[in-house]
């Protein structure tokens, strides 16, 4: 998975795109300037692609919104439960709402998924803060079932990162290299367990796995473990969803090797896309790198198929529906006040 640097293709960018590496793309915000102009993007994206690949963004809501201005503003999810109990709201059926509405406005424009939602604690990563959903493990389950829930409703698929936990960490994993020194006991307890449970009830489709070393369990960070991702989760949380790298370009894996070495690594661990973002010759590398005949695995392709969407309705429509305006007008009542 790759991205690209602004509002239309370059040249070089349509020839990248139909490489038989590329199996997605991730979008940013300079990649938004209005929705007639993403609109048009996403089309070219999917015209110059040699695959029926998946584009994603971050949409989290909050500090982590890519789309702003035409979009719905989805507030952090640490703050919902705030927000519902200020002004009486169910909180179930509000996160819920979100969960749909983030999704559908997305999907009108051909994009399959965000990568949503965030299952870390909210405990001492400045990083993590409130795009977490709470601090206590057992409401974050409530909330992110829920959220999921609404985006399975608009037909996305919901991916949980960062496991096993980047919430009691205190390095941001983007500048530096996060070691996460408690036990395993703590960890699989606490934050691996919200995972597993979501995960246990059907919700997970895909996971993103934390650039955090956890020693007392693995000396690899998770996104390169073995352990961590073939025995934990594949095995262990018998969980048969995609598994995403985080991106490849951020400080936190630095530390495995040159950009192709991290790439090797994090695909032999497991992962069946590897996102090299923010660095276009590193992306280049990657897929002149890598070799085709063993890099293209036929699991991970039906894995990664599952995430692709099947709705056909435009923004336009999607604003007309009953539901779109409830939520909204919610929404805008909550903002405004």
């Amino acid at each position: 998975m790759i991205d690209v640097s602004g509002f239309e293709l370059t040249p070089e960018e349509i020839d990248i795109l139909d490489h038989p590496l590329i199996g997605g793309l991730i979008l940013f915000t300079r990649n938004y300037y209005n929705q007639a102009q993403l609109r048009d993007l996403i089309k070219q994206i999917r015209e110059a692609t040699l695959n029926d690949i998946v584009i994603a963004t971050d949409h989290e809501g909050g500090r982590v919104q890519r789309f702003r201005e035409g979009f719905s503003r989805i507030p952090a999810m640490g703050s919902i439960d705030s927000l519902c109990s200020k002004n009486k709201l169910p909180v179930t059926n509000f996160t819920k709402q979100l969960g749909w509405l983030m999704a559908s406005e997305l999907q009108a424009f051909d994009i399959d998924i965000s990568f949503a939602p965030v299952l870390d604690i909210n405990g001492i990563s400045e990083v993590i803060g409130d795009r977490s959903f709470h601090q206590s493990p057992e409401q974050i389950v409530t909330l992110a079932s829920a959220f999921i829930s609404g985006m399975k409703q608009a037909g996305m698929s919901a991916t949980g990162k960062h496991f096993p936990g980047h919430g009691n960490v205190l390095e941001d994993s983007h500048v530096a290299i996060p070691i996460d020194r408690r036990s395993k006991q703590q960890i699989f307890e606490l934050d691996m367990a919200i995972f597993a449970e979501i995960n246990k009830r059907g919700l997970l489709d895909a996971v993103m796995p934390a650039h955090v070393i956890y020693p007392n369990v693995d000396p690899l960070p998770a996104g390169f473990s073995e352990k961590w991702i073939q025995q934990i989760l594949r095995t262990d949380l018998k969980f048969n969803g995609v598994v995403f790298s985080d991106d490849l370009s951020m400080e936190g894996a630095v530390q495995m090797g040159g950009i192709i070495d991290r790439a090797k690594l994090a695909i032999a661990a497991g992962c069946d896309m590897v996102l090299v973002c923010n660095d276009p010759t590193a992306a280049v590398q990657v897929i002149d790198g890598l070799p085709i005949e063993n890099t293209i695995n036929d699991d991970s392709n039906n894995r990664l198929r599952s995430l692709k969407h099947s709705n056909t309705f435009d923004f336009k429509q999607l604003q007309k529906s009953q539901q779109y305006q409830q939520i909204t007008y919610t929404l805008d009542k909550l903002i405004n006040t």
